[in-house]
């Protein structure tokens, strides 16, 4: 399962970066992708990265504010958040998905992000 970190709350135009770690790996051939769900709304998927190249992939709603990396000594993916705005408030996922797959697994709890005006 994936553990999803770093949520908090911070005003409009701050940065956060969200940790997203799995618990063991036996295979990189997958995505880890993040995701939100903000109140009321249905959760949005917001960039992924393949696990043997790296290649990255983001939704036109957080194209050239957030940056998806990962450190696969640490197991971990991150999502780099810059110029916060209020509309980013929501809860934040990380997931996979299998290369040739369609659906995403191993959702964790997800970390809160709230960001003030």
């Amino acid at each position: 399962q994936l553990q999803a970190s770093g949520g908090g709350t911070v005003q409009a135009g701050a940065s956060l970066r969200l940790s997203c770690r799995a618990s063991s790996r036996t295979s990189n051939r997958f995505f880890t992708g993040w995701h939100r769900q903000a109140p009321g709304k249905e959760r949005e998927f917001l960039a992924d990265i393949s696990g043997t190249a790296g290649s990255t992939t983001y939704a036109d709603s957080v194209k050239g504010r957030f940056i998806i990396s990962k450190d696969d000594a640490k197991r971990t993916v991150y999502l780099q958040m810059n110029n916060l705005k209020p509309e980013d408030t929501a809860i934040y996922y990380c997931a996979e998905k299998p290369y040739g797959g369609t659906r995403w697994y191993s959702w964790g709890p997800g970390t809160l992000v709230t960001v003030s005006s």
